[in-house]
């Protein structure tokens, strides 16, 4: 869907004009009903945000969506990789003041890296009360999810053939795909090591990076799957739904193992720095119906609210059956870098 198109949906952010105010909708077994923008106050005056790259540009359209719907909103945005966001907003605490007043990541662990450290501010319950609760957290709002998949080309392999289990990947003899240096594969292996433990991991990077191909970024794991490079890539859910959106007939499936690294639901979120009210607003934002619509049918992103659909090719949760894992702990990360450039994967 175009900007223009998601300013021109019914109850849309980008409908001009007054905005109504109403009260907040009463919590129904700790779970609010997601608003409506038309809920929202008008954001106004200066807000700066830190912006995790990625998404292909479907996060800088929301953003312009709310610039748009608020004339008096003096937006700044610093764009970078997650992580690299992360250890700017860790130097600037140390060095006397965080100048973000939300910093909007693509993946939690960036977020948790932030939050163990005391930098972002506490939630208030009102708002946390609209996310789902096995998202909630004190110190970051968990705004859509994704989860990790096994990308396949069905040319060059079938399901049947695929590990039910990650761990076994490391047993097969399948041509693998993945991008080491992209921040969600990154939380993915510290998923694993939080879950199968030091030396299983250690084994099963060693294993697969004799029979894998790097990518820059997990799009291009999923394009190299399809054209045939490698039989199964490693990567986030949407990639490969994106590109049977555009390509239906691309030679590329999603396949999910079994309550393991390998199905791990990740999230993105954003964390607030300051006693600025329009951060906190600009959250409630991403949390509204609108949005979350937009993220799960143009970005397939899975919504984290009441009453929004989530993508209509993704299974149910019921189906992928996830690990437990809280995604806090993904804080944990330096251990699970440490095994990757031990094992030559960094």
């Amino acid at each position: 869907m175009q900007r223009r198109t998601l300013l021109k949906a019914a109850a849309g952010i980008g409908l001009l004009g007054p905005m109504a105010l109403r009260a907040a909708p009463t919590p129904v077994g700790g779970f609010s009903p997601a608003l409506s923008v038309d809920e929202l106050p008008e954001l106004k005056g200066k807000l700066r945000i830190y912006l995790g790259h990625g998404e292909g540009g479907l996060y800088e359209d929301v953003i312009d969506a709310i610039r748009d719907r608020n004339s008096d909103l003096d937006l700044r945005i610093r764009r970078a990789p997650s992580s690299a966001l992360a250890n700017t907003l860790i130097a600037e605490h140390k060095a006397g003041g965080v100048r973000a007043d939300v910093f909007w990541s693509v993946d939690a662990g960036a977020l948790a890296v932030v939050a163990a450290r005391g930098i972002s501010r506490e939630l208030p319950e009102s708002l946390r009360q609209q996310i789902n609760p096995t998202f909630r957290y004190p110190r970051w709002a968990a705004i859509s999810g994704r989860v990790r998949t096994l990308a396949y080309n069905p040319q060059k392999v079938t399901a049947q053939q695929l590990p039910k289990s990650i761990m076994d990947l490391a047993d097969s003899d399948l041509k693998i795909g993945w991008a080491p240096a992209y921040g969600a594969f990154q939380s993915f292996v510290a998923a694993m090591h939080l879950l199968e433990g030091e030396a299983a991991t250690r084994e099963w990077l060693k294993a697969i990076k004799g029979r894998a191909r790097g990518y820059a970024g997990e799009l291009g794991v999923v394009l190299a799957t399809a054209r045939g490079e490698v039989d199964v890539g490693l990567s986030n859910h949407y990639y490969t739904l994106r590109l049977k959106q555009g390509k239906p007939d691309a030679a590329v499936e999603l396949a999910f193992t079994h309550n393991d690294a390998g199905c791990l639901v990740n999230a993105s979120g954003a964390a607030v720095f300051s006693e600025n009210e329009n951060a906190l607003n600009f959250i409630r934002y991403l949390l509204t119906r609108e949005v979350q619509s937009y993220l799960s049918r143009e970005a397939f992103e899975i919504p984290l609210v009441q009453d929004v659909a989530g993508p209509e090719a993704l299974p149910a949760m019921s189906e992928i059956n996830p690990p437990r894992l809280d995604l806090g702990r993904l804080a944990e990360l330096e251990p699970a870098l440490a095994l990757m450039r031990e094992t030559g994967v960094l």
